[in-house]
């Protein structure tokens, strides 16, 4: 049994090391996505099952963790972006990859905060990457706006502010999916030229007396009901 850990794969890789790799990427976004992208290491590693040098053997940094955690969502914004480039109609293409971005937001818990934490700029390998998406995106907008259909004074920045506005929506209501695609419609309406008035899709069953904010002031906690 000791000697099938130390087989290698096709990539030189040993079975067992793969195996602890994937047990800490799995770890890494159900901590992610509990405690934030600032939780500690160690306590990825602890419900990796392995031992904290092994976790750092894999990822030396925090960065490295989060990009291999969310390697394939990053991938699929990366190609949704490419698609709406390559879209006939610049609008189609803008408003499909918006509702890309933030339905991953939406279906992985952690990904959002480690999409809007980027990766640090002063290391080349990330920043590259991270300076084309914007060059591309900056191109959608322009095309979007020479249609005709995406208003004038939308600013690439503003692609910012919607995801951060998504993802407090996602962090208070993360099973909620008709809430975070009814404000995503809405988004989208509002960056029209001429709102299209397309119909919303259905509300979201959320009303005041259930918003979920927490607070530990006496005056403003909520009486239990019933």
């Amino acid at each position: 049994m000791a000697e099938s850990s130390r087989i290698t794969t096709r990539d030189g890789v040993r079975a067992d090391a793969r195996r602890n790799r994937e047990r800490v990427l799995v770890a890494a976004r159900a901590v992610f996505a509990e405690h934030g992208i600032d939780a500690p290491m160690a306590t990825v590693a602890r419900r990796a099952g392995v031992g904290v040098a092994t976790l750092y053997r894999h990822f030396p940094t925090r960065d490295t963790l989060l990009r291999g955690a969310f390697a394939q969502q990053m991938e699929t914004c990366g190609r949704a972006l490419t698609e709406a480039l390559a879209a006939p109609d610049p609008w189609q293409g803008f408003q499909q990859l918006v509702e890309t971005v933030c339905a991953l937001q939406r279906e992985e818990r952690g990904f959002p905060a480690a999409f809007l934490a980027a990766f640090p700029e002063s290391m080349s390998e990330d920043a590259q990457p991270w300076q084309r998406a914007e060059r591309d995106f900056a191109t959608l907008v322009r095309r979007a706006q020479a249609s005709g259909a995406l208003r004038a004074d939308f600013h690439p920045s503003d692609l910012t502010v919607v995801l951060l506005a998504h993802c407090g929506l996602v962090a208070a209501l993360p099973d909620d999916g008709a809430a975070s695609r009814r404000l995503v419609a809405y988004l989208l309406q509002s960056f029209r030229t001429d709102p299209a008035n397309e119909p919303l899709p259905p509300p979201s069953a959320l009303t005041v007396r259930s918003l979920p904010i927490a607070t530990d002031s006496p005056r403003g906690r909520r009486p239990p009901r019933g």
